[in-house]
């Protein structure tokens, strides 16, 4: 089956870098995203596959993995290809479903057979040079060349990753904020079962319940999902008119997410259980949310410290001066000013910055002095006069 090109999906290049890939899904996300296009499916619809696209090729792992299956099909092993083993689109096809080695992707894998085009026996050394194909693989088949059959109970699902920017005070402060996902949910109708509530649900007669059949191909034997019951080991007399039997049904999800206090730029919060559904009534995976802070025009943060930059006027510095302070609570702090101030002195307001643990951290105040540069005919005189008496030539 054809199968989703990420880069396309992420408009961007295979040599692209983890910077361009963010930038231009969030882009393609706040195009797409479902709030923005309130009355058109199809804008929900792309939202999931460049949130799917995103959570691969944004991973370093999960990319180079998908990256070497690419270039595993290309290559003529996949799709009806040479080596018809299995289908090599069916094991890209589990990255939609959240990693190479998935419970998803081993299923969807059916072997049909065990030599290549050529009619040698086909060995993973065929594909030598496309780095951890060999775990990949070692992840579905046990090394008499079966499929691993333990994969077909309870599994727990897919970790799901998001992004959410959030303004610099509430990094600060910490508090709520909302992060839109998508994510498949166990289907309400059937619970999961994939079978009509009301219908019969037996163990399939070919595999025993088993899930998995052997198959004899060219000398060594080959376990598969049984053709049947699709590895379930059930059989549905009735399927799901909601989920068509899958018992997962595709939603979009906002979820509220509290950000702890003072969080860094990239930190990440784990959501348990908010990721995808387990199968055969496994856990569900996490959530995991990287926080992006937003930049602020006033301050900056470096660990528990805030700093910020203010101006004064030459007299002030001069003659010394209080000036109020923007802080990063309700109230503005009184900052005293002492004669003879120099451009670029650093005053600190203690704990007035982030708190970290059950500390809070400083404000650093940066004073920087303003020089006029145009002047009335009054004050040039004035200034004149002081320069005369302190025996300064301009």
């Amino acid at each position: 089956m054809a199968q989703k090109d990420y880069y396309q999906l992420l408009e961007v290049t295979e040599s692209a870098t983890t910077d361009e890939i963010k930038k231009s899904y969030r882009k393609l996300a706040k195009k797409y995203h479902p709030d923005s296009n309130p009355n058109n499916p199809k804008a929900a619809d792309k939202f999931k596959e460049i949130n799917e696209a995103h959570e691969v090729l944004n991973d370093p792992k999960k990319r180079k993995q998908y990256d070497d299956m690419r270039r595993f099909a290309s290559a003529g092993y996949g799709g009806g290809g040479a080596y018809q083993g299995f289908d090599i689109n069916d094991l890209l096809g589990q990255f939609s479903r959240g990693g190479a080695g998935s419970t998803g992707g081993a299923r969807g894998a059916g072997a049909r057979g065990g030599t290549g085009g050529g009619g040698e026996p086909f060995t993973f050394e065929d594909v030598g040079g496309l780095g951890d194909l060999g775990s990949i693989f070692s992840n579905i088949f046990d090394r008499g060349g079966r499929f691993r059959q333990e994969r077909y109970g309870p599994q727990k699902g897919e970790d799901l990753s998001a992004e959410v920017e959030v303004p610099f005070d509430l990094a600060v402060k910490g508090g709520k904020t909302v992060v839109t996902i998508s994510r498949n949910d166990l289907c309400d109708r059937c619970r999961g079962r994939g079978a009509e509530p009301g219908s019969k649900v037996a163990k399939c007669p070919q595999c025993g319940g088993a899930g998995m059949i052997s198959v004899s191909q060219g000398g060594f034997a080959v376990s598969r999902p049984c053709p049947r019951c699709y590895g379930r080991g059930e059989i549905v007399a009735e399927p799901c008119v909601k989920c068509s039997g899958t018992g997962q049904v595709s939603a979009v999800k906002r979820l509220s997410v509290t950000v702890p206090k003072a969080i860094e730029d990239g930190g990440k919060i784990r959501l348990r259980g908010l990721g995808q559904p387990g199968t055969s009534g496994g856990p569900a995976g996490d959530l995991i949310v990287r926080v992006n802070v937003a930049g602020d025009r006033f301050f900056t943060r470096k660990g528990a410290n805030i700093y910020c930059d203010v101006k004064i006027n030459l007299a002030q510095a001069v003659l010394g001066s209080k000036i109020r302070v923007r802080t990063m609570g309700d109230r503005k702090a009184l900052l005293k000013i002492p004669p003879g101030t120099q451009p670029g002195t650093k005053f600190r307001l203690k704990g007035l910055g982030a708190e970290v643990g059950d500390k809070a951290g400083d404000q650093l105040v940066t004073v920087n002095v303003e020089i006029p540069k145009h002047l009335d005919a009054e004050s040039k005189k004035l200034f004149e006069q002081l320069a005369g008496s302190l025996d300064l030539k301009p």
